[in-house]
């Protein structure tokens, strides 16, 4: 497989955001036992990753502008699936977060 291949950046994309949305939960995780300093840095890691990610799936855009064709592939549909739903479950991670915080200042 060539190092730059559809499949091997499919991979790089679902193993980088793969990370991320780990790391995100683990943050909610964190933040639902109170520690947000915890969950803070947990946010951070993952997005490092996302940005990675983000990065390796720019990459092939830059490629198909600049007129080269990039193949169709499900595992990169995947991928792509993946970056996305990492996005948004990202974001209401931070929501979460943002109210488990509200909760316990009421509390």
């Amino acid at each position: 497989m060539e190092e730059n291949s559809i499949e091997m950046i499919s991979f790089q994309i679902i193993s980088n955001v793969g990370t991320a949305k780990s790391l995100v939960m683990e943050a909610l995780s964190a933040a639902k036992s109170g520690n947000y300093d915890e969950s803070e840095e947990k946010l951070k890691e993952a997005d490092q990753y996302f940005v990675e990610g983000h990065k390796v799936h720019a990459s092939l855009i830059q490629k198909e502008a600049a007129g080269e064709p990039v193949a169709f592939s499900m595992l990169f549909m995947h991928a792509e699936d993946q970056l996305m739903s990492t996005e948004t479950i990202a974001t209401l991670v931070k929501e979460m977060i943002e109210m488990y915080k509200k909760i316990e200042r009421i509390n």
